[in-house]
């Protein structure tokens, strides 16, 4: 049986996390861990403002901190229900030291991460892509699953591939732990320099035969001009729920054009999931 997690933040639960994370824990037939990085700095007050308001700061504070406290616990208890209701295999995990720290220590025993694109773990919003999912990214030990605001049924699988090992091991990864997706639509994209001679895929022959195993019914769409152009415009133009999977840049090499900045930029532009992978 596969492990998938699903990360919250006891403050601020993520509905759109846990509905994504409880369709594909279904449809892999994985069991779902809710990891909540309760981590002990973290609150949601000013220790500063307190201090400032308060004539007694350490009695507001142990009265604010049992409130935090009340809803990290709700938290726990609203994914527990959720999931039986749901009928899923599920454990909690609540991590009370530093979120990231802890979170990439948890994914070294994780096949696939699922957390929010909007997570910061912090009392502070910050634009899509947060600097926690940024330095998550960097140097996660597992694929991870990026879902926008909103949950939206999947019924698109729209592969990113450039030629490069990052994009393939993207593929494989997504193949091996979401295959029963199956049903769904899959569409490989390729976007090739406007000086190529041919719209042929990248090891074209090779490529064919490998997804043809995974995915038989898959389409695919081979254009040209610049990558970021139109990746958006392709997808913008689609009117399914879908799922993109793309390769995450590697420390020692990177895909010619689906590193980081491209998941930034789908994260910044589009309400849809990312599926990305490391090839480490």
């Amino acid at each position: 049986m596969k492990k998938f997690i699903a990360v919250f933040d006891g403050y601020k639960i993520s509905k759109s996390t846990l509905a994504y994370a409880q369709e594909l824990a279904y449809t892999a037939n994985a069991h779902l861990v809710g990891v909540f990085l309760d981590e002990f700095i973290y609150r949601t007050y000013s220790v500063g403002k307190v201090y400032k308001k308060y004539e007694k700061p350490e009695e507001a504070m142990k009265q604010l901190d049992e409130k935090d406290k009340k809803k990290r616990e709700d938290a726990v208890r609203q994914f527990e229900q959720s999931c039986g209701k749901a009928k899923i295999s599920f454990s909690v995990h609540r991590d009370k030291s530093i979120a990231l720290q802890e979170l990439k220590h948890e994914s070294m025993f994780a096949d696939l991460i699922i957390i929010s694109e909007h997570e910061t773990f912090s009392r502070y919003k910050e634009k899509s892509p947060t600097r926690f999912i940024k330095d998550l990214l960097a140097d996660v030990q597992c694929p991870v699953l990026i879902v926008p605001g909103a949950y939206k049924p999947v019924d698109k699988i729209t592969l990113l591939y450039d030629g490069g090992p990052s994009a393939l091991y993207a593929v494989k990864m997504f193949s091996y732990l979401l295959g029963d997706y199956n049903e769904v639509p899959v569409e490989v994209f390729t976007v090739k320099g406007a000086y190529m001679d041919t719209l042929h895929l990248p090891d074209n022959k090779l490529m064919r035969e490998f997804i043809k195993r995974h995915f038989p019914k898959a389409e695919y769409k081979v254009v040209k001009g610049d990558a970021e152009e139109q990746v958006l415009g392709h997808l913008r133009k689609h009117k399914e729920n879908e799922l993109v999977v793309l390769g995450a840049y590697r420390r020692s090499e990177m895909s010619r054009w689906f590193k980081t900045s491209m998941a930034d930029i789908l994260m910044k532009e589009l309400d849809t999931p990312l599926f990305t992978a490391h090839n480490k």
